[in-house]
């Protein structure tokens, strides 16, 4: 099973019993009375202290014991004799796995920005801030997957290489075998694509919901969660070209049983969060504290477990998109023309919009649904208006839409027109057209980016920096 991990021996009672600890060195610093070594083997935020009687080791010996170095260490764990925790190891034997040359390490014991640990991001996971958002992701992914199961919901496997286009988007990356210096040509010029390794053209996938409802539709409730692709060239605080989706897809649920899974699912995995992930969430709260001194106060973040709080206490307020574009137009923004981007019926809403609807206006989180078709993918259901359909957007305080879902046209004959009017071939997803002809039935679903959600939870402002290794238009460096 190996050696205790540093956040098991932090809780021990300290009774002088050997012990072994391996880890990365933070800090060392020395005294006339004693050498101080923290410790941190990236299973808790805190380090430990581990210290040695001054020519107790060779000089030489711990000039390797430097920020980054990697030790094992075997000594007494008892009482510490400082502030700040109360055990410490009284070092007996000290070996050095590998050295960190101080001149060449770029992780030196003071603060960096966000920006340079994007270039390194081999190593900032060692850091912090890092390691406090890597284990709360961690602790997301497993309160999704814990949440589905005690909800009875199937995991499925959706695939990552597909046909099909289920945004219609057109942003897809291609996966091929081809030549691309020899490209096979059609007698009218076009690529040949049928000499190609799947005899068609084949894209990363950008979402998971088509090939999730075909599972809906036989297990009556399953989710997806698993990476996607988009080929937007967007180079923005909140994209990410590779990225992971959550995406449960549920047979018999209507469009109200889709906004009470919603709003149940994202408040109990936040939820988990906050239960399990304290010493974390307290360390990027007082680093978030501290970025804020230096901003105006009306540009200043609500506390971050304040923020989460506020979440999973509050009933989501719901109202349609008419209603809410009505609350727009009444507005003092709009009306002195503070608002960036236009108000009016039949918009998109910009995150603007959002969140003045959530931070502003209401004060809680919101569920807008009935938006207008124009504007919404053609599976959606039509309302009986025949203008809006039975979408549904969760906005959140500070990020604007986190989830977007709808109850799924269910009727052959409408979803048909709607593929024509979209311009999608029917021959490209005849097997999602056959389920609304073999036994269709009410479903619903909805997608959560994971990479939203660990921006949230975690009050990081940079999507790139929640995600251990990010991918964006013209980097995929790691």
């Amino acid at each position: 099973m190996g050696p205790l991990q540093i956040k098991e021996l932090l809780q021990q009672t300290p009774d002088a019993k050997s012990v072994t600890l391996k880890g990365w060195v933070r800090t060392k610093r020395e005294s006339k009375n004693a050498i101080f070594i923290a410790l941190n083997d990236g299973s808790t935020i805190h380090n430990i202290q581990a210290v040695a009687a001054p020519g107790q080791f060779s000089a030489e010996l711990l000039l390797t014991v430097t920020t980054g170095s990697c030790l094992k260490i075997t000594g007494q764990l008892v009482e510490s004799q400082g502030s700040g925790q109360a055990v410490e190891v009284k070092i007996e034997d000290l070996h050095v796995y590998g050295t960190a040359d101080p001149e060449a390490y770029p992780l030196q014991p003071k603060r960096h920005s966000l920006e340079f640990l994007r270039e390194i991001a081999h190593l900032r996971p060692r850091t912090n801030t890092f390691g406090a958002i890597l284990r709360i992701r961690h602790s997301l992914a497993f309160a999704v997957h814990q949440y589905f199961n005690e909800k009875r919901f199937f995991y499925l496997h959706t695939p990552i290489i597909t046909a099909s286009d289920a945004e219609g988007a057109g942003e897809m990356f291609r996966v091929t075998t081809l030549d691309l210096d020899k490209l096979p040509r059609t007698e009218e010029g076009a690529i040949n694509f049928k000499e190609d390794f799947f005899g068609r053209e084949a894209n990363l996938t950008v979402s998971g919901q088509l090939e999730g409802e075909l599972g809906a539709m036989a297990l009556s409730k399953i989710y997806t969660f698993g990476p996607t692709f988009r080929a937007e060239n967007s180079n923005t605080t909140r994209h990410l070209a590779e990225f992971w989706m959550i995406e449960p897809e549920m047979a018999f649920f209507e469009l109200e049983d889709n906004m009470d899974l919603a709003e149940d699912f994202v408040k109990y995995v936040i939820r988990y969060a906050l239960e399990n992930c304290k010493d974390d969430l307290a360390f990027l709260e007082n680093r978030l504290s501290e970025e804020d001194k230096n901003k105006p106060q009306n540009e200043r973040s609500i506390p971050l477990l304040e923020k989460l709080s506020f979440v999973v206490d509050n009933p989501f307020e719901r109202l349609t998109y008419t209603e809410a574009i009505d609350i727009l137009l009444k507005s003092k923004p709009h009306k002195e023309k503070k608002f960036q981007y236009p108000v009016g019926w039949g918009i998109d809403l910009s995150s603007e919009h959002e969140r003045y609807l959530v931070e502003k206006h209401f004060k809680k989180p919101v569920i807008l649904t009935n938006y207008p078709r124009e504007i919404k993918s053609f599976y959606m259901k039509l309302d009986d208006d025949g203008k809006t359909v039975r979408a549904m957007d969760v906005l959140f305080p500070g990020i604007g839409e986190i989830i977007g879902g709808s109850q799924r046209e269910d009727n052959y004959e409408k979803l048909l027109e709607r593929v024509h009017e979209v311009g999608i071939d029917p021959e490209t997803i005849w097997w999602y057209l056959d389920t609304r002809k073999f036994g269709t039935a009410p479903h619903s679903g909805f997608g959560l980016g994971f990479e939203r959600l660990v921006l949230f939870v975690t009050g990081m402002s940079n999507i790139r920096d929640v995600i251990p290794f990010p991918r964006y238009p013209k980097s995929a460096e790691f």
